[in-house]
């Protein structure tokens, strides 16, 4: 049977509980639309938030593989052997001379002969001027490093390394955690030409 609609009569009003009600697809629509701006609306407050919080704090930074290699500032232990007049006078010129760092390593403090000993990094790079020059064989083979002749002798933890065409003798101790020794010693080779004068014989190797 047809629904039968019964409108008021002019003049007449509609009783209070029959007030005009919006239909199901009405409210539909709106439960729609509501579902649908909320999540846009928790969008554009997150992005604002986002916007205006602080930047995280910056990570550490990580050292370098460029970067100064740690060292201690201890002094180190050398022997202070007393030495005659004339390898005194051109140890104290030497010593004198030697430059700040070898390489990157810092120059640090010895416990005797400031005058005749130097160190430079950790471990422990080593300059002792005077003392006894080495004794070469025929067969041992030296090595010419900015106008100096070293000759080398393999220790366990070092490569010691005494020039032998110098007037005084100078022994630098190189240890194993440096590698290429010869390396090592081009800055000081440089300081010996210049402090400490040249011998009146060398070994054949150095001139050849």
């Amino acid at each position: 049977m047809d629904e039968i609609t019964v409108s008021p009569a002019p003049g007449e009003s509609r009783p209070a509980d029959e007030s005009p009600r919006p239909d199901r697809g009405t409210r539909r629509a709106a439960l729609v639309a509501t579902l649908i701006a909320l999540p846009v609306t928790l969008a554009v407050a997150g992005f604002t938030f986002a916007k205006l919080a602080p930047d995280e704090p910056a990570a550490a930074p990580r050292p370098s593989a460029t970067a100064a290699r740690a060292q201690s500032t201890a002094p180190v232990g050398l022997p202070a052997p007393t030495l005659a007049e004339r390898p005194a006078t051109v140890c104290r010129a030497l010593v004198s001379q030697l430059p700040d760092r070898v390489r990157d390593l810092a120059q640090r403090p010895v416990t005797a002969g400031p005058e005749q000993n130097a160190a430079y990094g950790d471990p422990a790079l080593t300059v002792a001027c005077g003392g006894t020059p080495p004794i070469v064989a025929p067969t041992d083979e030296v090595w010419s490093v900015n106008k100096v002749c070293w000759h080398a002798v393999q220790e366990t933890d070092a490569t010691v390394l005494t020039t032998v065409d110098r007037e005084t003798p100078v022994r630098v101790r190189v240890p194993r955690q440096y590698e290429q020794p010869l390396q090592w010693v081009s800055p000081i080779s440089d300081t010996i030409v210049s402090a400490v004068p040249s011998a009146t014989s060398a070994p054949a190797g150095c001139t050849a």
